[in-house]
Order: structure tokens, then C-alpha cells, then sequence
């Protein structure tokens, strides 16, 4: 039995996932489980359930396999500081205090931690575990793969096709050019946390019009090979501390948001915002695109698959999928830096002689609960419990009624995305419900769209293009097609859908709501408030509960009332 852990850690959403034999048996990201957002540090909380889940101790481990080359980032960084001496003197100190902490020394911390010997514990590069983590997860066979993020040692943007050994580079950009950084400035501009609000632009962008995309194609160059090149003084190089964004950006665009200023798009300041936001994203899709019809023309290759931060950006895939060249497109759920976890997990396996096996993953690979500790916990709180003989039917009819339902059932989901296990739910064809769940509930800003669930047979009757790869998962949109779907449409027609396959964690739910209620699709969100991780166990459950008053809460066949 060779058992391999993949890990990331250290820049943003540090993260776990063991395969075994060739198999994907576990995956977790560390926030979920520390319960601080995108928790960088070394993921010991993730390993430790990633191990339980798998039935393992650490020295059962063959391989221990770190998602990036930490010494080549440390030559990139380091360089380019030097380089720019005496400007990065600041950058230069940072920088070296910064890896040559933690940073540099991770893999030895990953052997002390997982008690294995230092030799068993390697590391893969950044964009093959991006490509490895899609190719060897996708529902299809021989497909090109295509990753775009920030940046990893020094690459952004890569083809790759797969190989016997994993997957293989056919070209690739380096930093500072870099779709992600691009993305990542604008999402500084409008006030958005960085590597945390970049889904926040996407959603603000339906509100706009591109009316900046000229001012913007001066500061991103888009050429006709797919290639990209970002104008330097437009943007916070690696040498700023202060901010992602260049003068020549504001320059063109005005003053950034202030980030404390509560959102009003009935008012002209945030009009304009709306306005950057929708350019960006337009320019941010036709490089997408772009790269998409690269991939083709370097591949030949009938299918893509999209890993990175910036795969997920769900309106760029829809374009993908409806304008390029490809007759199916994939991403892998947790495309970002957790993502690369599982990708280095499976391109260790392949090292140790495993061919791993797509058929075993599934987006909840997370941690279990437990109904019967939470019901302790509920009475401890003066919460009443009651465990019920079908929970999807109680649940179906409380929907009905207009509850605002929190629905917890198996292991955790992997990636940014609820897609059942760890759920808010409410009508999708109440607008006024919609609104309660975006300021009462979750706390968030009113531009934020919401997703319909709906089970995969009726799809096609109720949105255009779906079922697809990507809609299982909730990594593109949809126009909106059918009736009763008002709570979940965004203000540009679409929708994030999520279509739910027989047996899938929300399909007795559906089945329920529509046999004895008429409803054929539930809206839907994530089981946490804004700023927050999405629930884990059952006890983070209730804390959200109580703290943010959904009407009912389902974990398991334990009903949680008050």
C-alpha cells in the first residue's frame, strides 16, 4: 500500500489531501477546521483529520509531497529584490525574514510534524500540482490542461498536456505578467480583500457597464498567441508593501473605494465602481478565452481542463465552455492554492509507481459529523434536539413554508463552494427571503448573487446550457431559462447552478420539496457568515446557529430548533 499526503501552506488557504494506492480518500482545508479565513499556516489540523479519516498514523506515510519548489520562490523573490536596489532595500528585508522563516524550512516541518524521516518528505512544482490536481480528477478522458493564478515559484500562467509521469509543460508566462495579479489589483481597487474577494468583483461586475475596458487595455496588453503583458506602473509590483494597485491605475480610474464605506449602487461613487468592476472582468474573460483557443492550437486536444485561482472566476468558464473550441471543460472544485494539496497527493502517487484513480474523487472528502455530540451540545445550549425519521421531507416542508433551513449532512465539501453538506437553504422563488439571507443571515454585501440547486433531470428546462461539467460543482453560470427561480437569479440573468446528481447529498431534499411541495429547485448558499469559513463539524454548526438564527438547523437526522 503506498500512502501519499499532499499539502499546501504558506501563502493562502493551506490545505491537506491523502491518496492511497492511486485512491483520493481524504481532503481538508485547514481554515475550516481552525476556523480563521484562508488560514495560511502549515495546515497540522488538516493533516491530523486527513490521517483519521484515512485510518493512518503519520509514519504509515510513503510520501510527504510539499504543492511548490520552496527554494526556487526564495530565488525569484530574492532576485528580483536585489534587482531593484536600492528601491527594494524594504522588500530585500521582508522578504528574506519572511522565507527564510517558516517558509524555507517547511518540508523539515512537515517530517517533525507527521513523524516520518526527512528523506520521505519532497516537493512538486506549483503549476504541476494546479495541472495534476484537474487532469487526474476530470469526468472525461485525454483532455489539455490550462492553469492561471498569481503566481508559483515563478510561473502564472501554463499549458500542459498529460504524460506517464505526470503532467507535461508545453509553455508557460512568468511574473509579473499574471491574470490573477491583474484580477488582484482591481479587487484592491474597489476595497476587497485580496486572495478573499475577488468573487466579490465577479458578482459587482453584473451591476456595470465596461465602460473603462479601453483605459484598461492600456495597462493589460492582450496579443493574438494568447500571451499577456500587464504595463508595470499600473500595478503594485512585488517590491510594494502597501497596496496591489499601480499610480498609473489611479490615474486612469479615479481613487480607490474606501473599503469602510458601506455599498450603495443607487448612488453615482459606487455606479462607477460597478463600472470598473464589469471592465475588468470583461478583459479578464477575453484573456481567458484567449488562452483557452492557445491550449487548442497547441494541443489538439478535444477537452480542457482549468485549475488556479483565477478558474474560478464562473462567467470566464461559461465563455470558455460556449465560445472556445472545446467540446467539454472541467475545473477542479478547489482550483485554488488548497487544490494544489490533492495535485501534489496524486503526482506523488504516480512517483511511487500508482495511477490514480479519477472515479474516487468526490467534492466531500472532508471531515464527518457527529449528531449524536452535537446533540449534547444543543441541550447544553438549551437548544432543543430531536431526531427525525426523514429529514429531507421535514426539511422540504419547513422550505416550503418560507424557513431559512441550515442543512448539514456527511463530510465536508472541498473547495470554496457548498454544494449540500454544508448548506443555508431557502425558496428560490422569493425575492424577499433572498434579501433576509443576504443581510440578516449571512451579512453581506446586496450585490452578492446566490445559487440555485436543482436535480440534474431538470436542468436543461430550467437554464440554458446546463447540465455540464462544471455545473455539478458550481464553477460557471447559466442564463436562467424557467420559471419560479426569482430569488436566484442575479441581476444579468444568470445563475450559479448547482445541478444535483441521484444520490448526491441534496437530491432527497429536491425529491421531497418537488413531489410533495411542486418546487423544483431550492436557493442556496454556504453554511457560514461573511468573513467566515464554511462549517466543518457539527459544532461549528451550531455555533453559526446560534449566533446567526437560520429558523432550523439539520445535522445529520438531528433537527435543531429553539
Amino acid at each position: 500500500m503506498a500512502a501519499v499526503l499532499g499539502i499546501s501552506a504558506h501563502y493562502h488557504d493551506a490545505a491537506a489531501a491523502l491518496v492511497v494506492d492511486g485512491r483520493i480518500v481524504a481532503a481538508q482545508q485547514e481554515e475550516r477546521l481552525s476556523r480563521v479565513k484562508n488560514d495560511p499556516s502549515l495546515p497540522r489540523q488538516a493533516i491530523d483529520a486527513c490521517l483519521a479519516l484515512g485510518g493512518l498514523r503519520g509514519p504509515d506515510l510513503d510520501r510527504v509531497v510539499f504543492y511548490e519548489n520552496p527554494y526556487r520562490k526564495l530565488e525569484r523573490i530574492l532576485v528580483g529584490a536585489l534587482g531593484a536596489f536600492p528601491r527594494g532595500a524594504r522588500f530585500f528585508r521582508r522578504a528574506l525574514r519572511d522565507q527564510l522563516g517558516d517558509k524555507l524550512w517547511v518540508l523539515d516541518e512537515l517530517a517533525a510534524h507527521c513523524g516520518v524521516p526527512r528523506a520521505r518528505v519532497d516537493f512538486v512544482a506549483h503549476h504541476a500540482s494546479h495541472a495534476a490536481s484537474a487532469l487526474d480528477t476530470a469526468p472525461f478522458g485525454e483532455a489539455v490542461a490550462l492553469t492561471i493564478d498569481g503566481v508559483g515559484e515563478a510561473e502564472s500562467t501554463a499549458i500542459w498536456r498529460p504524460g506517464p509521469g505526470g503532467p507535461e509543460a508545453l509553455t508557460a508566462l512568468e511574473h509579473p505578467h499574471s491574470l490573477g495579479l491583474f484580477y488582484a489589483a482591481i479587487t484592491a481597487f474597489l476595497g476587497f480583500r485580496v486572495n478573499e474577494g475577488e468573487y466579490k468583483v465577479m458578482g459587482l461586475a453584473a451591476f456595470g457597464e465596461p465602460r473603462f475596458r479601453e483605459a484598461l487595455d492600456r495597462m493589460v496588453t492582450l496579443h493574438d498567441d494568447g500571451a499577456f503583458t500587464l504595463r508595470p506602473d499600473a500595478f503594485g509590483d512585488h517590491l510594494r508593501l502597501d497596496r496591489a494597485y499601480g499610480d498609473a491605475m489611479v490615474r486612469a480610474l479615479g481613487p480607490p473605494r474606501d473599503p469602510h464605506r458601506p455599498w450603495d449602487l443607487e448612488a453615482t461613487a459606487d455606479r462607477h465602481y460597478a463600472d470598473v468592476a464589469a471592465s475588468a472582468q470583461d478583459l479578464l474573460e477575453d484573456a481567458v478565452l484567449g488562452l483557452a483557443r492557445a491550449a487548442h492550437r497547441r494541443s489538439g486536444a478535444r477537452h480542457l481542463v482549468l485549475a488556479g485561482g483565477v478558474a474560478l472566476n464562473c462567467r470566464a468558464n461559461a465563455r470558455v465552455l460556449a465560445e472556445g473550441p472545446f467540446g467539454r471543460v472541467y475545473v477542479h472544485p478547489a482550483a485554488g492554492d488548497a487544490g494544489g494539496a490533492l495535485g501534489a497527493a496524486l503526482l506523488g502517487a504516480r512517483q511511487l509507481g500508482d495511477t490514480p484513480d479519477p472515479g474516487s474523487f468526490t467534492p466531500a472528502l472532508g471531515v464527518r459529523v457527529d449528531p449524536g455530540h452535537t446533540a449534547a451540545v444543543a441541550a447544553h445550549l438549551g437548544l432543543r434536539g430531536e431526531r427525525v425519521a426523514d429529514p429531507a421531507a421535514d426539511a422540504a416542508a419547513r422550505l416550503a413554508e418560507g424557513a431559512i433551513v441550515a442543512w448539514v449532512q456527511g463530510r465536508a465539501e472541498w473547495g470554496p463552494r457548498a454544494l449540500g453538506q454544508r448548506s443555508l437553504l431557502t425558496r428560490a422563488d422569493d425575492e424577499s427571503l433572498r434579501d433576509v439571507l443576504n443581510r440578516r443571515i449571512k451579512g453581506r454585501e446586496p450585490f452578492r448573487p446566490f445559487a440555485p440547486a436543482v436535480r440534474t433531470a431538470h436542468a436543461a428546462a430550467l437554464f440554458e446550457g446546463a447540465p455540464n461539467d462544471m455545473t455539478p460543482t458550481m464553477t460557471t453560470v447559466c442564463r436562467v431559462a424557467g420559471e419560479g427561480l426569482a430569488g436566484a437569479t442575479h441581476v444579468d440573468g444568470t445563475a450559479r447552478v448547482q445541478t444535483v446528481e441521484p444520490g448526491g447529498a441534496l437530491d432527497p431534499l429536491l425529491e421531497a420539496l418537488e413531489r410533495d411541495h411542486g418546487l423544483r429547485a431550492v436557493l442556496h448558499t454556504s453554511l457560514n457568515a461573511a468573513g467566515e469559513p464554511l462549517v466543518a463539524r457539527g459544532t461549528d454548526a451550531l455555533d453559526f446557529f446560534v449566533r446567526r438564527k437560520p429558523d432550523v438547523l439539520y445535522v445529520e437526522d438531528l433537527r435543531i430548533t429553539r
